[in-house]
């Protein structure tokens, strides 16, 4: 059986389509009685053949439902399928296109982590709807207890000898009012129901609003700058009306007070005559 499972495998173990040739292979050089005992057996041989990945991904095409001038998003549930702590990391041909978050994280043994791939608001249809656009998810295996934060620069290079395990993905574009058949598990990426996605999906049109908000704000700051100008200009040119008025008062002040001077000198000099 060893050298039927080498012959069958040439070594390796990766190649999952060699698995039916692989047990019937089996079946005709050794048949035996399914019992609990060889089940199993054959349940070791299917793991060794599929547990060849750090990682699986579902779905393992990102499906966005397109339409102009609106977001779109498409969710990725990465799971890790050993013993190990791994890191992940997705990269894009398009990046100012999409938006990845996370797109670097650690995922404990057995544990999943899903990410938000978002397709930014377009302003025309592509070619027949198809897409060329591609994803590229890496992992490999890092030492326990490392936050994201403390990974080093090098973590994804092969060229330091770590292994890299690596998994393209496609994007597939698809009329809002149509339903793909490749979706699983009644799987719509633009219409989540999930309120804490909902939320993490908002949080681009979030940000834009804030930035209208602090774009009013500043615009409000600025209206009240100029009124306060404005009194101020209009304190000015009272002040000065008011200093005009003081001169003209006192012109006239002096010239009654000449006026009855003149009066006087001449009411003195008639008594003086007499």
């Amino acid at each position: 059986m060893a050298k039927i499972l080498r012959d069958q495998t040439n070594g390796s173990t990766s190649d999952l389509t060699l698995l039916p040739s692989l047990l019937t292979a089996i079946f005709e050089a050794e048949p035996f009685v399914f019992n609990h005992q060889n089940l199993i057996g054959v349940a070791v041989v299917t793991m060794t053949v599929v547990a060849n990945r750090l990682v699986s991904v579902h779905p393992e095409d990102l499906t966005f439902h397109f339409e102009l001038e609106k977001h779109s998003y498409c969710d990725l549930k990465i799971t890790n399928n050993t013993e190990n702590h791994v890191a992940f990391k997705v990269k894009t041909t398009s990046p100012k296109k999409y938006f990845v978050r996370p797109n670097t994280g650690v995922i404990h043994p057995w544990d999943s982590s899903v990410i938000r791939v978002t397709l930014q608001a377009q302003r025309e249809y592509p070619p027949v709807m198809q897409c060329k656009d591609k994803f590229l998810l890496q992992s490999t295996i890092v030492p326990p207890n490392v936050d994201v934060d403390q990974l080093p620069q090098d973590t994804f290079n092969k060229e330091g000898g770590r292994t890299i395990e690596e998994r393209k993905l496609k994007v597939v574009y698809i009329s809002p009012n149509s339903t793909p058949e490749n979706l699983e598990d009644g799987y719509k990426p633009s219409f989540d129901t999930n309120p804490m996605h909902r939320r993490s999906a908002s949080s681009d049109d979030n940000q834009a609003l804030q930035h209208l908000k602090d774009e009013r704000d500043a615009a409000v700051q600025k209206t009240k700058q100029l009124q306060k100008e404005l009194e101020i200009l209009k304190s000015q040119r009272s002040r000065k009306s008011d200093t005009g008025l003081s001169i003209r008062f006192a012109l006239l002040v002096g010239l009654i007070g000449i006026v009855a001077g003149w009066l006087l000198n001449l009411l003195s000099s008639s008594s003086s005559t007499e």
